[in-house]
């Protein structure tokens, strides 16, 4: 009888942890996995939250920052971890929600191999143009590219990335023939247009008041749906083209079957450090737009803009390079 019930107890041990981990979360330090270079905006925000993050709970929340394969690598790590809170994906457009349409084969799936917990924060891309250009606002570019289709060339950070399809997608809605010009890195692409080698570029905002103050470059229009507290005098394309919105973002994930009330716990931690006044005014300072989204709305947006860049990539005909 002893030995059946020392048995029996040992088998209700896998049921009883998932549980004792539901109520604990967490007990032990947990890490980002950040699948891009450190130094980033996507890095910035995730190293701020995961300081508040630590100071809230009491446990340490480190930043991994594991690179290669246009993110892939890192993502995977994430989709093959654990299920147990301790492992978050950073993620963005170009991972989970460009590369499923743009490579033939991912060693992942960016619906079923993950939970979405919290949309944090979105950060607006700017059109650019060389203020010599004579082009000064967005109906402008729209007028001179339609008078000389073919004629423009815009810079973009590489085929299939986030800038590169967000001005297909603006291109799309107008009919305009724009050339792109893909670049290794958007700090390339908008070197050339300062130094006149092409007229235009899509970058994101945060690396851009610099060189906008310099007057070394024009801004015409931010991609998000609303203007950017960054650059609030510069429109949005979604005055010109209604209900435009191609902003980056940062989506954080967890592994498939990662128990619900952790989920749950972990965006509501998440919110609450986005809420703290000193990394608030930090983001903003950044350029970021605050969402802070919980689980089941983060889930739907989610969705909807793997709708939107699964059509990006089709209507710019982008293939891995």
């Amino acid at each position: 009888m002893h030995r059946r019930s020392l048995l029996a107890a040992l088998g209700l041990l896998p049921l009883a942890r998932p549980a004792a981990a539901q109520g604990t979360w967490p007990d032990r330090p947990a890490r980002f996995v950040n699948p891009f270079t450190a130094g980033s905006a996507v890095d910035v925000v995730t190293r701020l939250l995961a300081q508040g993050m630590s100071e809230q709970l009491g446990q340490q929340f480190i930043v991994e920052n594991r690179t290669g394969a246009s993110g892939n690598i890192g993502t995977e790590a994430v989709a093959r971890a654990r299920p147990d809170g301790y492992t978050i994906l950073v993620g963005s457009p170009g991972t989970m929600g460009i590369n499923p349409f743009l490579f033939p084969t991912l060693p992942y799936d960016a619906i079923k191999d993950f939970a979405p917990v919290s949309h944090a924060v979105s950060f607006p891309q700017a059109i650019v143009v060389n203020p010599r250009l004579g082009i000064r606002s967005l109906p402008e570019l729209v007028a001179r590219a339609k008078a000389e289709p073919g004629r423009l060339n815009y810079g973009s950070s590489g085929s299939g990335t986030t800038s590169h399809l967000a001005m297909e997608l603006f291109k799309a809605a107008l009919g305009l023939d724009l050339v792109h010009v893909p670049f290794r890195g958007g700090s390339q692409a908008v070197q050339a247009v300062v130094g006149g080698d092409i007229q235009l570029a899509i970058e994101g905002v945060p690396s851009l008041p610099g060189m906008i103050n310099q007057g070394l470059l024009l801004p015409l229009a931010v991609t998000s749906a609303e203007r950017s507290a960054l650059l609030p005098e510069v429109p949005a394309v979604a005055e010109t083209v209604p209900g435009f919105d191609a902003a980056a973002w940062i989506i954080y994930f967890v592994p498939a079957g990662t128990p619900e009330p952790v989920v749950d716990a972990m965006s509501a931690a998440m919110r609450a450090a986005l809420d703290q006044p000193a990394i608030r005014q930090k983001l903003l300072e950044q350029g970021a737009t605050l969402f802070g989204s919980n689980a089941a709305d983060t889930a739907a947006f989610h969705r909807a803009e793997m709708r939107k860049w699964q059509r990006a990539v089709q209507v710019s005909g982008a293939k891995v390079e």
